[in-house]
């Protein structure tokens, strides 16, 4: 066979000639030319990545709780620091006059005498009791009542005979006014604490005011001018009050609570005036239990107390605030002794109404709160439920 008639065709190996070809950026490798499995995947990164953000957040949420527990005991002990010296501020003999706490206030009924005096550096004794309140907490029926107490209310003071109610305390301080209230009520009194007003303008004023509805216009008479010259405070028609609702420093909110005389409304009496101080106190009580001081409790911690003398110590106050943090608006009851008003020995007092002692039972939930009976006067004894505001 001639080698021309060759029956296979022969390759030969080489470059082609002409110019280089360049891989094209689209040209897709065949499988396995990286020298991977052609069957193998990338895994799923979505899991790991969420199990990191989990990761994350839990440690930022573990750093927040430590700050929060660091800040919370910061201002537990300058509070702590406060109470303290509030304990020993109180005459010591009143703790002998004070009915056994029964278990936690957390948990259990508890009643507290609220006294307020102005024992200002400027004033001279003996001092009587500019108001007086008791606050009853029953935290399983989710309840809170008020209970004011009329200044020229005539009872009998213990060793001392017929007078006003708020002579008991220029007589014995806190220890005669506690056992004179407990004859008055029959309700045994648990705690007290004796709020200095000259003083407690500085804790409104450190909360950075309180917010309180006012329900009707008032023109009080002329009392703490304002004003440094006679003659301007002879021209001053008085305080003014608009209605509605509004935010009070600590002046302001204590001459509220003292308005005794409203030139707009004749019909306002020690009366009314016991209602303006549980509003004020409720206010001051919202503002002390809100978030924006529990923040600021490390700064202004032992302030809060400084115009306090009382028994409770730090943990029952805290206590106190829990409990009423937890009563719904609902549960609030306002109510106020009353009686008729006499002239005696050129005296004006108040004789107590035979409808005090029901008072009493709506206080201490034996019976369900009513309102001052139609004809019972404007100094009427009953109980109103919900806030003032």
């Amino acid at each position: 066979m001639a080698s021309k008639d060759k029956p296979y065709r022969v390759y030969r190996g080489g470059r082609v000639k002409g110019p280089v070809p360049r891989d094209r950026p689209d040209a897709k490798a065949p499988p396995g030319a990286d020298g991977k499995d052609a069957y193998s995947r990338p895994k799923p990164r979505g899991p790991r990545r969420r199990r990191r953000w989990l990761r994350v957040g839990l440690v930022v949420f573990l750093v927040v709780v430590l700050v929060a527990a660091v800040w919370a005991l910061l201002g537990y002990l300058a509070f702590r620091s406060g109470v303290k010296d509030a304990n020993e501020r109180l005459d010591s003999r009143a703790y002998g006059a004070l009915a056994p706490q029964n278990g936690l206030i957390l948990s259990n009924p508890s009643t507290i005498l609220v006294l307020g005096t102005d024992e200002g550096p400027a004033r001279e004794g003996p001092f009587r009791s500019d108001a007086m309140m008791i606050v009853r907490t029953d935290p399983d029926e989710h309840r809170i009542a008020l209970l004011s107490i009329p200044r020229d209310l005539r009872v009998d003071i213990p060793g001392r005979g017929l007078d006003k109610v708020n002579a008991a305390y220029a007589f014995g301080g806190p220890t005669l006014a506690i056992r004179t209230v407990e004859g008055l009520t029959g309700i045994p009194i648990n705690h007290v604490i004796v709020v200095d007003f000259s003083r407690f303008r500085e804790v409104i004023d450190t909360l950075g005011g309180i917010t309180i509805t006012v329900p009707k216009r008032i023109l009080a008479d002329k009392f703490e001018c304002p004003f440094p010259t006679q003659a301007r405070c002879d021209r001053w028609p008085g305080w003014r009050f608009a209605k509605g609702v509004q935010t009070m420093n600590g002046r302001r909110a204590l001459i509220y609570a003292r308005v005794r005389v409203n030139q707009l409304d004749p019909a306002e009496n020690d009366i009314t005036r016991g209602e303006r101080q549980q509003a004020v106190l409720q206010a001051i009580a919202d503002e002390i239990t809100s978030l924006g001081t529990f923040l600021r409790m490390p700064f202004i911690g032992d302030d809060l107390v400084a115009p306090l003398a009382t028994d409770l110590s730090a943990n029952q106050l805290i206590q106190l605030g829990w409990v009423k943090r937890r009563t719904p608006a609902s549960g609030t009851l306002r109510c106020r002794l009353g009686g008729t008003i006499a002239d005696i020995d050129g005296q004006s007092f108040i004789i107590g109404s035979e409808d005090n002692a029901s008072v009493v039972a709506m206080v201490t939930g034996e019976t369900a709160p009513q309102p001052p009976r139609p004809g019972s006067g404007t100094f009427g004894p009953g109980c109103r439920a919900g806030r003032s505001d």
